[in-house]
């Protein structure tokens, strides 16, 4: 898991490099700023120098007391207080540096890393989404990516800065006194028992954390996705009941998770002030019995170990972080390591990053499963001879058949309707044709070729829907019409919409073609929106035309204009009708009759009545239901 996370670092080694060099810098001007120490105070004092020592930080301290005591007290002074500046003003420049190079390495990861899961969605099949909750889902790409974003930056980066600050500071307590050195040593393992004791619990109930987030999300998105329906049926108390449940169960996640990871930094505080303590009872006896150590060195040596606390702190709370993220990555690749069952012969081109060079459609394009068939895929022009099943057959779950042994033609400029009960596999008959699954048993065919063998994107080119349910997009109207066709001129949408007998009532909008639907084309009728979705299947101009027939539930007025603007969206098309009120569909070339995932009845209106059977049994009741 580290490991796959750490190679989204990839794509930015040059600045991570950098970052990591600049970090380097900033300890190493650190501990020359606790080294300068020793010299102010053997002049300050007028102590001689004490001897040299060839430990890490000791050259560069050797030689700040020959620079800077080889001269006068006063001409020293000013040099060891020019030298103070200088070295603090590079520490600023290299500690600026290394962070703005982390934020953008940070935020180049978490850019990617949103990019890939988004785009991993639009690769998943219908039915991934159809067990999967919206809520959880978008607390993935938000909160979960998030916590990544803290792995990585107050995480992994931390840990490098505060190590290269550990170093120095050991470096320069070696230079002090070795003997000292060894007994702050004993802060060490303690700290690292204690950081990596405390790994494994916190990531176990950082997964519960997000868990719990995931649910409010989830709660959050159902519940005002479907308000009216809440409101509607008076439970507005029962929805609030379960948010406070799930903010409740959030609440003791969090905590219990705190509860552990509060306890890292305290501790290892603790042994350091333990180690503080043995130091200056030490330290104090070298100086004032054994006389083996000069003030100076202890000065410093105190110095760099208390400074070297707040390194080892931090180093315990960027391992919070790391378990926090590295829970939030499992999840998130628990996503990414989903294979798409339709197998993309053909797929979208991918944007690639123009200002840092190498893009990350390379991350994109690794582990994509490989095409089923050889060789180039297959591209439609235009439909000419027609569709065809072939002993197909389908499954959700296995063993349960949807579709059982379909055997269907579909000619090129024929109407076809799909009538029967509830459940009888009509619409997943349609979405097998549209390609969102693949049959279990038998194949599709186009003009003779086989679906799975043909470019998807091509493939669904070829296709315009008309939904019983209507998505809009909480954009502008002229965006919707033109959702399916790039680079739609005003003109085009213009004309579309007077095709769908949308124009007038656009034009009666304060802002015309810029009014904005709003969240699922809340602002728009039901007969405004399904005029809106036949200009944006006009525009695409396709060649089939799936119509998830859907004006049963519009007035008389509505549903004469949306008819009107079906009838011209049909014209010279094939058409595959998912019929729901039987009187719509008389005119169709051909009524298909489905019942438990067979089919049971073909052919035309006339002919299907006068044969009985299920279609008219089907049509008397409907008939029957309309004159009572």
């Amino acid at each position: 898991m580290y490991l796959r996370l750490l190679k989204y670092l990839l794509p930015y080694w040059v600045k991570f490099s950098l970052g990591v060099l600049f970090m380097f810098l900033l300890a190493l001007t650190s501990g020359i700023s606790l080294g300068m120490i020793s010299p102010l105070v053997n002049l300050l004092f007028q102590r001689p120098y004490s001897g040299s020592s060839g430990f890490f930080m000791g050259p560069l301290i050797e030689w700040i007391h020959r620079w800077s005591l080889s001269l006068t007290p006063l001409f020293a002074l000013q040099r060891l207080a020019f030298l103070l500046i200088l070295v603090f003003f590079l520490k600023g420049i290299f500690g600026y540096l290394q962070r703005y190079l982390s934020i953008l390495v940070v935020q180049g990861v978490v850019k990617d890393l949103r990019n890939r899961l988004y785009s991993h969605f639009h690769s998943l099949p219908l039915r991934y989404f159809h067990k999967s909750q919206v809520g959880t889902l978008t607390a993935r790409i938000t909160h979960d990516v998030h916590l990544v974003q803290g792995a990585v930056n107050d995480g992994v980066i931390t840990l490098i800065r505060e190590s290269f600050l550990v170093l120095a500071y050991l470096g320069v307590t070696l230079w002090a006194s070795w003997r000292l050195s060894f007994i702050s040593a004993l802060l060490i393992p303690g700290a690292v028992g204690i950081i990596l004791l405390m790994g494994t619990r916190l990531r176990k109930r950082s997964t519960r954390i997000q868990e719990r987030m995931a649910d409010i999300s989830s709660t959050i998105t159902e519940t005002l996705s479907g308000i009216r329906v809440v409101k509607s049926f008076s439970m507005e108390r029962s929805e609030i009941k379960k948010f406070f449940n799930h903010t409740w169960n959030y609440y003791k996640a969090f905590l219990r998770f705190e509860q552990i990871g509060l306890l890292g930094p305290p501790l290892t505080e603790f042994l350091g002030v333990l180690v503080a303590g043995a130091i200056l009872w030490y330290g104090g006896y070298e100086i004032l019995v054994a006389e083996t150590l000069s003030p100076d060195r202890f000065f410093v040596f105190l110095a760099a170990s208390l400074s070297m606390m707040q390194p080892v702190k931090r180093i315990s709370q960027a391992n919070v972080m790391i378990q926090h993220g590295l829970a939030a990555a499992e999840r998130i690749f628990s996503i990414l390591d989903q294979k798409p069952e339709i197998v993309g012969q053909g797929t979208h081109p991918i944007p690639s990053r123009s200002i840092w060079g190498r893009g990350w459609a390379h991350l994109l394009r690794k582990g994509k499963p490989e095409a089923v068939s050889e060789g180039e895929p297959i591209r439609l022009v235009r439909l000419q001879d027609g569709i065809r099943l072939k002993g197909v057959s389908f499954e959700y779950e296995a063993g349960k058949k949807v579709l059982d042994r379909i055997d269907l033609e579909i000619s090129c400029g024929e109407v076809v309707a799909l009538v029967g009960p509830s459940g009888a596999g009509k619409s997943t008959l349609v979405d097998l044709i549209f390609r969102f699954y693949d049959p279990t048993e038998g194949a599709i065919e186009m003009d003779g070729k086989d679906l799975r063998k043909m470019d998807l994107v091509n493939l669904r080119g070829l296709f315009g829907i008309v939904p019983q349910e209507v998505i809009l997009f909480n954009d502008s109207l002229q965006n919707n019409i033109s959702y399916g066709k790039n680079g739609a001129s005003i003109v085009e949408v213009i004309e579309a919409a007077k095709k769908a007998n949308a124009h007038n009532f656009i034009l009666g909008m304060k802002k015309g073609y810029e009014t904005n639907v709003g969240e699922r084309g809340a602002n728009l009728s039901g007969g405004e929106r399904q005029r809106i979705a036949i200009a944006r299947a006009l525009l695409k101009d396709p060649q089939i035309l799936i119509f998830d027939e859907a004006t049963s539930s519009l007035d008389s007025e509505a549903e004469r204009l949306v008819q009107e603007a079906i009838d011209r969206l049909m014209k010279e098309r094939t058409v595959i009708v998912i019929a729901h009120r039987l009187s719509t569909v008389r005119q169709a070339h051909k009524i298909v009759v489905l019942d438990k995932g067979r089919i049971l009845q073909q052919g035309t209106h006339d002919s299907l009545l006068a044969q009985g059977g299920m279609y008219r049994r089907l049509y008397e009741n409907q008939f029957r239901t309309m004159l009572t």
